[in-house]
Formats: C-alpha cells, structure tokens, sequence
C-alpha cells in the first residue's frame, strides 16, 4: 500500500509538473509564470534605480544617464546617434512590453501572440493600411538621412536592450502571454506614428451623415448640421487678416455625395481632445511668457508618455515622448516652449467603388476602367494556421472591405466596397518636426520645424525668451470645396477627389496677438473669413470661451496660475442652458427627492467638483434631454448622427417652438418644456435605481467613476476609483478614462522652470513604486516641478540613481 501510494503521488507530481509547464488556453504555463526566479515574481519586487556601468555595442562615446526621484531620465550625450541609441535603451527598459504591444495592435499582429481571437482585429488593422502608411513613411526618410539615421539609433538602443535580457527579465505582460519580444525596427516607429493618427483622427462621420441625408434630405440636413457653429470662439483670434493669395478649388458641376446607404455604425464619441495656451510677457508676472498644454487621450497604464531629458550637442531639451518614437513630442528647451492640441480637421474620406465584376481587378473611374493593386496580407495565427488577406487598392486608397464580417464591433464603422482616402497613407517625416522643435532657439526656428509636419494635424502653440507667443494649426490640410467629406463620396468622380492641399504658408496660425495670449481647445482653428475649408465639425466652444475669459482677466500671471485654470471644473454649457431647464419644472409636480435634487440644482455654481451631486443630476438630466429631443434619429436599422451640442443649445434657447421638440413615438405632441420636465424625472429615477437615495453615493467624482486601465485590461493592473471633478465641457475635460494624459506648464525666462505631470508613473512594471507613483498627485490637480539640469555634474538631492553606458 505505502509502495501505490508513493508510486501515486510521484505521478501526481509529473502529471502537476507537466500541466503546469503546457499553456491552457489564453493561459500562461503556470509553471514558468510562478517560478519565483524566473517568472512573475521576479518582476513584482520594487525596483531600484541603476547605479551601474554598461558596456554596449553599438555606442561611439561614454553616455551618462541620471534618474531623479520619479525615475525620469536624464540622458547626457556627446553626438546625436548616442543621444537617441540612449533615449530607445532607457525607453526599452521601462516600457518593452507596451512598445511591443502597441505596434503589434497597430499591424495587425496579436493572433501571433493571442491566437484565433484577434483575428479580426488583425484583419481589420492591415485593411486600414497601417503597414502601408508605416510603409510609406520609412522610404520618405530616405529623403533625409538625419532623420533616418535618428530613427535607426532609436531601434538601436531599444535592441541592445532586448539583447541585454534573458527570459526571466522579461515584463510580466509577456509571461502572462507566453512570448517574448522581438528585434525593434523603423517600421515599428511609422506604426505607432500611424496609430497615434488613428486615434487623433476620432472616427468618421460620412456613413451615418449619409443614413441622415437619406431620412430628412439637404434641407434639413444644412439647418440641423451647419458648416459653421452657432457660437464661436476661433483658435486664430476673429478678424485676424490673413496675409496670402489664396488657391481656389475648382467648383463642382454636379453632386459627388452619396444620400443613401444601408450601412449601420456607431456615431463617432466625443472626448479626443486637449487645451493649450501661451500667455504673452505683458501679462505675467516675471514679464516672460508662460506656457500650458494637457493633451486629453484615452487613459492607459502603462502610462501614454515617458518624461525624458535629452542633452547633446546644440541640445537640451526636456519633455515628454510617444514610447516608440525618438526625440521630445511636448517640451521646453531654454530657449522656447510648445505644446500641441488635435485640429480635428477632415483628412479622412470614403469613396464608393465600382468593380467591374466579382474579380475586382479593375473599377470605373471617370468613363473608363482602372486596375486595381492587390496587397497580400499574411496573417500568423498561434496554435492555428497561417492565413492569407487579399486587400485590394485603388488610386484613392484601400478597400478596407468588400464584404464585411459578422459579429466584429469596429467593422460596423466601415461601408463594403468603399475605398479609404486617409492622409496617414501618405509618405511623411513627422518625426523631423520634433528633431528641430528640440534644437529651436526662436520663432523662425518654430516655423521652419513645422514645414515638416503631416499627420494628424496639432494646434502647436509656442513661447520664447524673445518674448514670442505663437499658435499655428499645422499638417497637410486636403484642398476641398466646403462641406466636401461631409457625406459619403462618389469614388468614379474625379470632382469627388481632393484637389491637392493648401500651401503650409497658409496654415492658419498667428504671432503676437494684441489680446497678449493664443489658446486653442479643439473648437474651429478660425472665423468665417479664413478662405479654405477645413472641416465642418469641431469640439463644441465651451472650453476655448472659458480659458479665454479666465486669461483675458488675468493679470500678473504665474505658473501657478495656469495650473489652477487646467483643473478648472466650471461648465459654461451649464450657465447656457440650466436656468431655462429648471424654469420648465414646476415645483407642484416633483416629489421629495425631485423637490431637493431640484434645490440643490438652484444653488450650483455650474462647477463639476467631485463633492458635487449637482453636477452629477444635470449631467444625466441634459444627455436624456439631447436623446429625447433627437428621437427622430435613433433608428435602430440605420444609425444616424445626431446634431450637435452647439445646435442643441441654439434650439433649446432661440426655437422653442421647433418640431423637434415632439417625440414621434407618442400621439400627443409634445413641447420644449415637457421635454425638460420628462428628462429630469428620468435623470433622478436614474440615479435612484443606481445609486440608491439622494446622498454621498450621487457626488459626482462617484457617478463619473474616473479610472486608469491597464493598456490590454489585465485585471488588477489598472488603478482603482479616482474620486475627482471635471467633465467634457470643462476646461479639466475628465471623463471616466479619457482626460488630461500630460499637463504641463513652462514658465520661461533666464532660467526656465517646469511643471509637469501624467496619470501613471515611468516604469511599465506593475510591480514597480514607479508604475503608477504620480496618480495622487495628477488626480489633485497638482503638478511636479520637472528637474531641468545643465550639465551631468550638477548636484541636485533629486538624483537617485546613475546609469553609465560605455562603448564595447
């Protein structure tokens, strides 16, 4: 007996053993994952910062790297190549797996590593084109050999890092997954450059624009959708002239849009979006410019930027970078300031093709018929076969699909057989603009770096010693007649193309404004009188008016006081439209808690604090409002694009009597005000039935449930509740994971200082005190001063560590 037993429990043990050390489904091999000196525990201690000497291949001279209290480096150089093989070193070794993940998503690679379950994400990344325009932009920096060779010591030092590890060392994200990382190349830098303009991009419109146009015809369609809004508040300050010749599109001779389709699709959201500001000299206290910038993204950890010093030759520059991408996206140097906001110009269209049959290698354009180009996409899928995409592409661009796939969420947004024209397609040196940006010295400088710059479009604000301040909505804006791109576009009309792009001279922008301050905040870059069309559909005015009518009183202005304006939780959408609403209720028909939630409503200063439970009612009262009114649009067999909030507020404040006040689903026609009446009663049901009675539980930093994911939405790897203000129509524009991902403000002078902050911390490590160590601070508003060194001899007590990396 004691003999089976034994014999038992041995091979308990193997079958255990062997179990363990075999992936199970998504699962890691259990094995290796819990091995205390191999797998994830190795990576869960807290890490200490470097105090080490390296040698490594690939270095012409000594690199002195410096980590200060945050684990920001500070890298000192004697050439460019080592200044960038450092900065992708350094990169690699906080953030490998999230430089991994994210270009892997971006080409259309996670079944490689996730098997059968991405396949369709893949599918759909390769449709899109991101390798193409990835493509593109590597054989454009054979153009320019110092980008070129920036771009390679960046891909440099991230492989001397990978090299420099063994499969213990590797991130957790790669032992929960089972793979490890592989060789980093240029393509991988276009394909993250390529996702970002993705993202900045927002989505399209034209497909539930066209389900509109289809329902309620042109007229209808020019009074619910104007090509300008009702309240402006324009980047380039009204009635700036505008010092060009301007080029003329040729006029349409006929209509190149499309007013009908079957496609169904998801509108696209609101919440890409950011502030920037420069505030001249003559308003501030030290009588140099200050300048503001927090970009608004989707929140991720690891974290969307890495804070880095980079010192070199004709160098000094300190900021944040896109892991992935060499040099300094937002910063300072001692010289100047930038910072960059979206555009939201339209630089992405949809143009029906028709083939000529089945084959699909020919379609017809302009009387006659034009051959196709096949890309084949191979696809590697883990545990399955390798599978081959056929994509086929016209001289507009892809056909993302010919025929769509069921049950895939993002396909929704994508019309079967229609060919994407997108900017990011387009051979480009974006990274060029950033590489001059962080040598600059004045304003031609700012000027020249921009001639660079394609995709996506950025509001660059900037400031110098000089006593410069400077804003210029840049990149390749498409040459269109206006309202061209609005709808769905004829692909076998040459009128329906654009027309080329307005000259970068007439980019709108401005120096020196006599107001003493520039600012933009996603609303439209400029007046009626601006000659070219950019797009139809901005971010709504609120934020822009109320960073303008806080820095126009300002006086005396410190970097302190730029702070307090990018956490600044008043809504001026509330002072619009709340005292008409909470004129149509009457008292006599409320019950107890719509009696007090009414109260409360009364008092409010229009400000969306954490504590407030206000906020929180009118936030829900004014979206069911919009839905109720718009009720005409919600079509569940085809999506439509509802009108904005700017014309929204223009009905409920100018039309009282407008049709769109009845709800087509009842047999009684309703009125503006029983709308408002019937939206404040579901408002208040609303948070009841969630929330349970009126109380703590209804404040808002609750209801709006501000968190941090983890970049995959690994459990446990995110942060947890961040009790905190602000919402979409405030200048601090934090939703529940979308917000200010990078706040900065510079204050120039002799000596320059810096405050800056993200949600996150520098390492990707979860395990790490420097994962999510700045979360606090972000969450209060608060901002760190960001340690601007001269020399690498500089003592300062913020110094924690020391990395010395040496040529082999």
């Amino acid at each position: 007996m004691k003999t089976f037993k034994a014999v038992f429990l041995l091979a308990i043990t193997i079958i255990t053993f062997v179990a363990l050390d075999k992936k199970l489904g998504m699962m890691p091999p259990l094995g290796k994952f819990l091995n205390p000196f191999k797998g994830f525990w190795q990576k869960a201690e807290l890490q200490q910062l470097p105090d080490k000497n390296f040698e490594i291949e690939g270095l012409i001279s000594e690199v002195e790297i410096l980590f200060d209290d945050h684990a920001i480096p500070h890298i000192f150089a004697e050439n460019d190549h080592d200044l960038y093989f450092a900065q992708g070193y350094v990169t690699a070794m906080h953030r490998l797996w999230q430089l991994d993940f994210q270009t892997r998503f971006a080409a259309g690679r996670l079944s490689e590593v996730v098997g059968e379950k991405a396949l369709e994400l893949d599918r759909y990344q390769r449709r899109l084109g991101m390798t193409y325009g990835a493509e593109n932009m590597v054989k454009e920096l054979e153009k320019h050999p110092k980008i070129k060779a920036m771009t390679e010591a960046y891909a440099d030092g991230i492989n001397a890092y990978i090299s420099s590890l063994s499969a213990e060392d590797y991130p957790v994200e790669f032992k929960l997954l089972d793979y490890k990382p592989e060789k980093w190349t240029v393509l991988n830098t276009g394909l993250l450059l390529k996702l970002m303009s993705a993202t900045l991009a927002g989505g399209s419109d034209e497909f539930y624009m066209s389900n509109a146009l289809g329902k309620f015809g042109p007229e209808v369609m020019n009074d619910l959708f104007p090509n300008y809004p009702f309240r402006e508040e324009p980047i380039i300050p009204k009635g700036t002239p505008w010092k060009f010749k301007p080029i003329e599109p040729e006029a349409s001779t006929g209509t190149s849009f499309i007013g009908h389709t079957d496609i169904k699709t998801r509108e696209k959201r609101e919440g890409i979006g950011s502030n920037n500001w420069a505030v001249s000299g003559s308003r501030t206290a030290s009588g140099f410019p200050l300048l503001a910038n927090d970009p608004h993204l989707d929140l991720t950890l690891p974290a969307i930027w890495y804070q880095i010093q980079l010192v070199g030759p004709g160098i000094n520059v300190n900021g944040v970078s896109i892991p992935g991408a060499p040099g300094v996206i937002i910063g300072f140097n001692q010289q100047v300031a930038w910072g960059v906001t979206n555009v939201g110009s339209d630089v992405l269209d949809w143009y029906e093709i028709k083939f000529k049959n089945n084959r699909k290698e020919e379609y017809f354009h302009e009387e006659g018929w034009r051959k196709t180009s096949k890309r084949i996409e191979t696809i590697k899928v883990r545990g399955g076969k390798t599978l081959s995409d056929t994509v086929y592409y016209t001289h507009h661009g892809p056909v993302v699909y010919t025929q769509k796939p069921k049950n895939f969420g993002k396909a929704s947004n994508i019309p079967a057989g229609y060919a994407l024209r997108w900017i990011a397609h387009d051979p480009s040196v974006d990274v060029a603009t950033f590489y001059y940006l962080n040598r600059a010295k004045n304003y031609n400088d700012y000027r020249k770096a921009l001639t660079f710059y394609t995709a996506p479009a950025q509001n660059f604000a900037f400031a110098s010693v000089e006593n410069d301040i400077a804003i210029t909505a840049n990149g390749y804006f498409p040459l269109k007649r206006s309202g061209h791109g609005k709808f769905l576009l004829n692909g076998s009309e040459k009128q329906a193309e654009w027309q080329g792009r307005i000259p970068v001279e007439h980019n709108p922008t401005v120096l020196n404004p006599p107001r003493g301050f520039v600012s933009s905040a996603n609303q439209p870059s400029t007046d009626r009188s601006y000659p070219y069309y950019l797009n139809w559909d901005f971010a709504g005015y609120e934020r822009a008016n109320r960073i303008n009518t806080r820095l126009t009183a300002m006086q005396n202005a410190t970097a302190d006081s730029l702070r307090k304006l990018q956490t600044d939780n008043f809504s001026v959408l509330a002072q619009n439209v709340l005292p008409l609403m909470t004129q149509a209720l009457k008292s006599d028909h409320l019950n107890a808690t719509e009696q007090e939630a009414f109260n409360l409503l009364s008092k409010w200063n229009y400000t969306y604090d954490a504590q407030s439970i206000a906020a929180s009612i009118f936030e829900i009262w004014h979206k069911d409002l919009h839905k109720k009114i718009w009720d005409e649009f919600h079509d569940p067999e085809k999506p439509m694009r509802t009108p904005s909030r700017d014309r929204t507020v223009q009905l409920l404040l100018k039309e009282p009597q407008s049709r769109w006040f009845d709800v087509v689903a009842t047999p009684v026609k309703e009125s503006r005000e029983q709308l408002i009446q019937a939206s404040f009663k579901f408002a208040i049901d609303s948070l009841s039935r969630k929330f349970g009675l009126l109380g703590k539980k209804w404040q808002w930093g609750f209801v709006k449930n501000t968190h941090i994911p983890h970049l995959a939405k690994i459990p446990g790897f995110g942060s947890g509740l961040l009790f905190t203000g602000g919402s979409k129509t405030s200048v601090n524009a934090l939703a529940e994971s979308n917000g200010p991902s990078w706040r900065m403000v510079v204050d120039l002078g002799r000596t320059p200082k810096a405050y800056g902050i993200f949600p996150g911390g520098q390492s990707g490590n979860p395990g790490s005190v420097f994962y999510d160590d700045m979360i606090s601070s972000w969450t209060e508003g608060q901002l760190d001063e960001l340690l601007f060194l001269r020399s690498k001899e500089e003592k300062n007590p913020r110094i924690k560590g020391r990395l010395t990396l040496s040529k082999k």
